[in-house]
């Protein structure tokens, strides 16, 4: 088999030699274990597990987190691929059973451009509801945010191609939600999904587990709220903005005002929405006028929806309600609007990656 394991550790128990030697005897022939930090009382595990030659063991001195205990065995593998078409991660608490290990390693055999999920099926009764809690939450997200339909957002089982761990090795983040942001980085780079329905194990209700669900959940989704936050500062500025200016317009008859406080009000709120997408959302550091005029375009075109929206909203309601309506109408333009920012303004070479 010409897939290697990444298998990252912290504090492992006998648990951990199981994985290692289900993985020797399926012909995984390298197996990069990381010790993250281990303290010394859980050194044995990865003494035992090294004497196989199969094993490359690799230790950090500190916990430094499962992000980038993954992204040291991405990069030591990047220096001594052999020959492997690509690597499959996997957790060292035997949560993921061997069958289930390599049919996503010979499905990575059979796809090698595209990147395998094992996910789980969290429908059943059995499943912790921490678990269960915390990957719904993401898949929902994600489904709503992004345009990805995961269904196990959180799997650590996943089989990834050499050409995509050069775009990992040096993403963003050190502990749990450096999972996610790879999974933003499939959306990104346009990287082939596959799903590969894996086996739903939970030894001793999960009690093994670092991944904290609210606080995790939350780490892992920052990257999303960004957007909406911004969007939400975005919004208000030009609310206030509009109801300033068609104070200021009010002599003027009703489809001038409506017209001038919403070209004041988004040309004035965009200049914000759009530096602070740029830089704090999407990441992008070149490309500067290549997204920028994509970006007001869609400007643009945004606010003659906005204004033929409020203006006849505003009409069949007898001159009034003017602001109330542009809150519903810009509303809805918001969810269409991160679809073709996502998409089109800073998609793919636009923009380097998130952060």
């Amino acid at each position: 088999m010409n897939v290697s394991v990444i298998l990252p550790s912290l504090n492992p128990d006998e648990k951990l030699l199981l994985v290692v030697e289900a993985l020797v005897k399926r012909g995984f022939r390298r197996i990069i274990l990381i010790n993250d930090g281990s303290d010394e009382a859980h050194m044995a595990p990865f003494e035992k597990a090294a004497e196989y030659p199969q094993c490359v063991l690799l230790r950090h001195y500190k916990n430094l987190g499962k992000g980038r205990a993954l992204k040291t065995g991405f990069n030591y593998f990047l220096c001594h691929q052999d020959g492997d078409i690509g690597v499959v991660t996997v957790d060292g608490d035997n949560q993921h059973h061997i069958d289930d290990i390599e049919a996503c390693a010979r499905k990575l055999e059979e796809h090698p451009d595209a990147m395998v999920l094992g996910c789980r099926d969290f429908s059943q009764p059995d499943v912790p509801s921490r678990s269960r809690f915390g990957n719904r939450s993401a898949s929902f997200l994600f489904k709503a945010m992004v345009g990805l339909s995961i269904s196990d957002t959180q799997t650590g089982l996943r089989a990834i191609p050499t050409k995509w761990l050069y775009e990992f090795v040096d993403l963003y983040g050190e502990r749990f939600e450096y999972e996610t942001n790879m999974l933003l980085e499939i959306k990104r780079l346009s990287i082939p999904l596959l799903e590969q329905p894996i086996r739903t194990i939970y030894l001793d209700e999960n009690v093994g587990s670092h991944f904290r669900p609210v606080r995790d959940t939350l780490k892992i989704c920052r990257l999303l709220f960004r957007f909406i936050a911004v969007s939400a500062a975005s919004f208000l500025v030009d609310i206030l903005l509009f109801w300033l200016l068609e104070m200021l317009f009010a002599p003027l008859d009703l489809a001038r005002r409506i017209l001038f406080a919403t070209v004041g009000a988004r040309v004035l709120s965009s200049v914000f929405n759009y530096l602070m997408n740029r830089k704090a959302v999407f990441g992008q550091k070149e490309n500067v006028r290549h997204s920028l005029w994509k970006y007001y375009l869609l400007c643009v075109v945004q606010a003659a929806v906005s204004y033929g929206g409020v203006y006849l909203l505003t009409s069949l309601t007898a001159d009034s309600y003017s602001t109330a309506w542009k809150v519903l109408v810009d509303l809805l333009l918001f969810l269409l609007s991160f679809q073709i920012q996502r998409e089109w303004v800073f998609r793919k070479n636009d923009r380097k990656g998130l952060t």
